[in-house]
């Protein structure tokens, strides 16, 4: 059954800017923890959140021989703190600063038995502020939050639909607390040229790292900088003639500055078919950016998956 507009609710940027704000640091706060503990995992995928019928959580992350995991709920407005030994704690998502945020999860997790050391300052932000330093009113807008979460769970199906329908290397479908956005990404198979770097508060060899080979990568991003949540896709390296492609549905647009073909979250909601075309969007730019940089489609790609039916294989 095709999704509704009441699925896929209202998020205006400027009605709920300081929650998002509030929401990006204290995430990456959460994800840090991740990180810290966490082996590397090839493009950083070992540090991303995921969606849950609840909100955002970390997964299981490792602390010696038992796990704990970080769960933003949503729901309850909590931030729960659960181990696999049976101890849990929970701090309550509301009004207070990131120094705030900071230092009482920090002091829970050591009740907890678990320590932890995180580098104390947010990435991908210019002009970035120490989260223990960080004592500005931060504002959390209940409604807001759990539209926020919404939106997510939805794209995040969405985004699962259309990751069934490629072969080759896949990302999950995870949110980068980062950039505090949630992707899905395809590769080509092919190594990349070096990315040039330059991300705010981000090293360097992190950022080649995750770009060290050919991608086509969407996802959804909530809003920021004065404009409003869209969905988006790219392709690294950008190859000739991307850019110039018409993709669908007709209200998506390519952003010379962004370089990335973008498109309105507002104009999904007027759809009337949000999940179909939110998947043309998706297929569109995928195709535009496979076909531009000659990708082996007929190897890669296959037909969408359909709960309780394997993929047919062709005899021999």
């Amino acid at each position: 059954m095709p999704s509704k507009i009441t699925d896929w609710p209202e998020l205006p940027y400027a009605a709920w800017q300081g929650t998002c704000t509030s929401l990006h640091l204290w995430s990456q706060i959460v994800g840090k923890l991740r990180l810290a503990k966490t082996p590397w995992l090839n493009h950083s995928w070992h540090v991303a959140l995921y969606v849950t019928p609840r909100g955002l959580a970390t997964s299981p992350i490792t602390d010696g021989s038992r796990t704990f995991e970080i769960i933003f709920d949503f729901d309850a407005h909590r931030l729960r703190i659960e181990t696999s030994d049976g101890a849990s704690r929970a701090l309550p998502l509301q009004p207070q600063s990131v120094a705030d945020f900071y230092a009482k999860l920090l002091s829970t997790l050591r009740e907890l038995g678990i320590e932890a050391h995180i580098h104390g300052k947010p990435n991908e932000i210019p002009d970035a502020i120490p989260f223990k330093d960080d004592r500005a009113p931060r504002e959390y807008d209940r409604e807001y939050a759990t539209r926020f979460w919404r939106v997510l769970m939805q794209a995040d199906r969405v985004f699962k639909t259309f990751r069934t329908g490629f072969l080759g290397k896949a990302s999950p479908v995870h949110f980068f607390w980062g950039s505090f956005d949630m992707a899905v990404t395809r590769f080509s198979g092919r190594t990349a040229p070096p990315h040039p770097g330059g991300v705010p508060n981000l090293p360097d060899p992190v950022t080649r790292e995750a770009y060290s080979h050919e991608v086509s990568s969407a996802g959804f991003w909530p809003g920021g900088a004065g404009s409003d949540a869209a969905f988006y896709s790219y392709a690294y390296p950008e190859p000739k003639g991307f850019r110039d492609t018409k993709v669908r549905p007709a209200e998506a647009f390519f952003d010379p500055k962004m370089a990335e073909f973008f498109l309105p979250y507002a104009s999904l909601r007027a759809a009337k078919d949000p999940d179909a075309t939110l998947l043309e969007f998706l297929q569109s730019t995928y195709e535009a950016a496979a076909n531009a940089a000659s990708w082996d489609r007929k190897a890669l790609e296959c037909s969408l998956g359909v709960p309780g039916v394997p993929r047919a294989v062709p005899a021999g």
